[in-house]
């Protein structure tokens, strides 16, 4: 009996964490589409595919579930991009690639950047996702001396509300380049950080690493 017990617990614990990741699946699919909250708990079961009295094994409120979704996203746009800028060491490379990343993402990875339009204000200053990954880049370039910046929270409220606005552009103006719009973003915020105009524009134009 004893010997059994574990697999029986393991099995209990996958179907568990699976019962929890559709509904976070579900109510990420809600945020994509509207970023309406107002979806009753049965309607967000019932597109999870899980059992009513399930939600309350997992979640203690419908705001809890949301913002776990956006937690869920935000981590997986954050992975995407720091995967893609492996091997870069130069703080202002970072900083310039991951904007033009993070656009590119957009085609890749369209539910994410739908959440994002829809509640990325409100993380900008989160503890997960892409907030501390820039925060992080921002003092590192402060500390090696590439970055000139008073406050490094502040520059990150500048980074978000930038990031947010060339996701909007692209929405409102399909016709605009994305990559290009993204390098000139770029561009920008490294003159913002302290860099001369002219590196600043070299610097955000650099090749990007291949996009899987």
């Amino acid at each position: 009996m004893s010997a059994s017990a574990p697999p029986a617990r393991n099995r209990f614990e996958r179907r568990r964490a699976e019962t929890r990741q559709a509904l976070i699946r579900a109510a990420r699919q809600i945020l994509a589409e509207s970023g309406d909250t107002s979806a009753s708990i049965q309607a967000i079961a019932e597109r999870a595919d899980v059992g009513f009295g399930s939600f309350y094994n997992h979640f203690t409120s419908k705001a809890e579930l949301f913002d776990a979704a956006v937690a869920d996203a935000l981590h997986e746009y954050g992975q995407a991009i720091d995967e893609h800028l492996r091997g870069i060491q130069d703080p202002a490379e970072v900083m310039a690639a991951s904007f033009r990343i993070a656009a590119r993402l957009a085609m890749t990875h369209p539910e994410v950047t739908q959440i994002l339009r829809h509640r990325g204000l409100q993380h900008v200053h989160s503890e997960i996702g892409l907030a501390p990954r820039a925060l992080r880049d921002v003092e590192e370039g402060v500390a090696s001396g590439r970055f000139d910046v008073p406050d490094p929270l502040v520059a990150l409220s500048a980074l978000g509300g930038g990031q947010l606005a060339l996701l909007e552009l692209k929405s409102a103006r399909p016709d605009v380049s994305g990559d290009e719009a993204a390098a000139d973003m770029a561009e920008m915020i490294l003159c913002m950080l302290g860099l001369p105009r002219e590196e600043a524009r070299e610097v955000a134009r650099r090749p990007l690493p291949a996009l899987d």
